[in-house]
Parts: C-alpha cells; sequence; structure tokens
C-alpha cells in the first residue's frame, strides 16, 4: 500500500484530491498521513469529506480515517461504478473540487455518468465552474470522453448553494494531448458577474480591464446574477486562442476596491499574453493528471507552480511516469510526460 505525506510540497487539499483520483483509476490502495499538513489549520474540512465520499461511492472503496480534522487516512478502492450521483458539499466548499476528484476514473468506466453537485461554485480557492467549461473540459474532450457540464445556478463564498451537473460519457483510454503552441489569438473578452451587488462594481471593474488590456467596449459584459443564494462578485477574462482557451478569474473582497481586483486580473492576463503560450499556471495544474492516465502528452506553459510540482511528485507515485520539464524561451516550459 502507498503511504503518501499530505505536508510534503504545498502540503494542501489537492494532494488528498489528486491521490483519490488516481486511486480510483488505477485501483491502487494509499495511507495519507498528515493531511493538509502545509496549512494553519491542518486535517479533513468538509469539502474534504464530501470529495472521500464521493470517490468512496464511485469506486466501492473502503475508507478509514473520515472525520473532521482527521489528519490520517487509509482508503481501499474497488470497482469504479458509473451511475447517477448526487453529491453535496452542505457549505460554501467548492463542488468543482469534489468533481475533480471523481472525473478520472468516470471518464474511462464502464458505462455513462451523470453527476448533480452542489455547493460553490465560484470561490477564491478552487478553479471556478466557468474555468472547467471553457478552458478544461474543451481540452479533456480531445483526449476522447464528452464531458457535458451544465450550470444551474451559481454559489458565491460564503453563502454557497450552487448547483450544476454533468454529463460524462467514457471512453476505454485516453488518448495523448499535445500543445506546442497557442496559435493564433482569435478573442479576449470580459464578464464581470455580481450577484445581489450594485451593477457598478462589475462596471468599474470592466473600465481598469478595458483600459489595461485595450479592449473594445463590446468585448466586456456585467452579468446580474438574480439566482444566487447569496452575494458575490467575479471576474473572468477569456483568452481564446487557436489551440487554448484560458480563464483568468478575479474575486471581489470586502475592504478591496473594484480596481484592484481588475488591475490583479489584467497583471495576470498581461503576463500570459506575453508569453504567448497554450496554457496557464492554473491549466497546466489540472492538465497533469489525464495526460499521466493517457500514458503521455506535452503543452507548453509559464514556470510551474509549486502547486504542479506536488501534483507531479503525487502522480509518480501512482504511476511509472517521466516528466520532462524544460525552458524554451521568454519564460516558458515544456511540460512532457512520457511512459
Amino acid at each position: 500500500m502507498l503511504v503518501i505525506d499530505g505536508a510534503a510540497g504545498e502540503g494542501g487539499g489537492q494532494i488528498l484530491r489528486t491521490a483519490l483520483g488516481l486511486s480510483l483509476a488505477t485501483g491502487t490502495p494509499f495511507t495519507i498521513e498528515h493531511i493538509r499538513g502545509g496549512r494553519r489549520e491542518p486535517g479533513l474540512l468538509r469539502q474534504h469529506l464530501t470529495a472521500i465520499e464521493a470517490a468512496a461511492r464511485v469506486g466501492a472503496a473502503e475508507v478509514v480515517g473520515v472525520a473532521i480534522g482527521s489528519q490520517a487516512l487509509v482508503f481501499r478502492p474497488g470497482r469504479v461504478q458509473p451511475g447517477h450521483y448526487t453529491f453535496a458539499v452542505g457549505t460554501a466548499g467548492s463542488a468543482t473540487l469534489v468533481l475533480q476528484t471523481v472525473l478520472p476514473a468516470l471518464v474511462t468506466a464502464r458505462g455513462e455518468s451523470t453527476l448533480e453537485l452542489e455547493g460553490g461554485t465560484h470561490n477564491p480557492w478552487a478553479p471556478p465552474y466557468d474555468f472547467l467549461e471553457r478552458a478544461f473540459l474543451p481540452l479533456l474532450g480531445r483526449m476522447g470522453p464528452r464531458v457535458t457540464p451544465v450550470l444551474e445556478r451559481r454559489g458565491f463564498y460564503p453563502a454557497g448553494g450552487g448547483r450544476f451537473t454533468v454529463g460524462i460519457e467514457p471512453v476505454e483510454r485516453l488518448t495523448r494531448l499535445d500543445l506546442p503552441a497557442r496559435g493564433e489569438l482569435r478573442a479576449v473578452v470580459a464578464r464581470a458577474i455580481v450577484a445581489s451587488l450594485p451593477a457598478s462594481i462589475g462596471e468599474r471593474e470592466l473600465v481598469v480591464l478595458r483600459d489595461r488590456l485595450g479592449l473594445e467596449r463590446g468585448a466586456t459584459r456585467v452579468v446580474q446574477d438574480r439566482t444566487s443564494p447569496g452575494p458575490g462578485n467575479v471576474i473572468m477574462v477569456d483568452v481564446e486562442a487557436e489551440h487554448a482557451t484560458e480563464v483568468f478569474t478575479g474575486f471581489g473582497e470586502r475592504r478591496i476596491r473594484a480596481e484592484a481586483v481588475a488591475e490583479r486580473v489584467a497583471n495576470e492576463v498581461k503576463r500570459h499574453l506575453g508569453a504567448e503560450v497554450p496554457v496557464g499556471e492554473h491549466l497546466a495544474d489540472q492538465l497533469l493528471v489525464p495526460l499521466a492516465l493517457a500514458g503521455g502528452g506535452s503543452f507548453v506553459t509559464l514556470p510551474l507552480t509549486s502547486h504542479a510540482q506536488t501534483n507531479i511528485d503525487i502522480v509518480r507515485r501512482f504511476l511509472d511516469l517521466t516528466f520532462a520539464v524544460e525552458p524554451v524561451g521568454h519564460g516558458a516550459v515544456r511540460v512532457a510526460v512520457n511512459a
């Protein structure tokens, strides 16, 4: 049985989620100790319990150590069971991270699945729904499976209460994906979403984005969300290129000016555009597990974050693969996964 140190590397919950996903996909049992040992409050939180519950149900697994605050867990997967599942975090904890946990196994399962997920869809500590819909899942689709998300309502931190469904048509095996270049830049568009807040907040954010990114007014819009259970504000910039779409996100915060939130996002987008890479930092992190399960693939991105480096370390524990990270000029790197 594999023994994993949950305090290694960046020491967060991603170590647990990656281990759960790969355990399901490979049938490998594991023990994890010092869960979230790199965080101020280590141990399992509510959203981690939901991810474990989801993995256990999908994989007919035996689990020991499932409790709030637990810092050790034993997970013995059975056979992956496709089907219809409903998973509710019950807080503003991320429902998208629950999806991330079980998706690697379900895209190569022996039948179709439908997931209903409730909780946070837009919070600052996880990939927002829109990133999955427009950046990650289209690339996963090029690897064979068809994954179709439908957003029913947004759930912002701290109220949560969001809901979305995901239909999964699997394949027997993922095919490799290679993204060596961005290709033609086709569009840069921005949205400011406000829920139970003045539309003027979004307008102020878009003024900054138009100025900093040189966007025309027609490429920006304010969306007033009337379905979210609680207030929230998020700005999103889509960089649509020939070979991939990237989604950059900034969340409004109390006591932080709208203009400051937009400035942060603009700087991130400008850095990405200047590097002319197809894959951004967060998308790079998300692609590592699918490429590993496919047995190979590559992409060009900005230097890997500690989060991504930790993900690579966990993948290596489950799969006999090599990861090569090589500079390719202008601050970019090429990440190659090979069996």
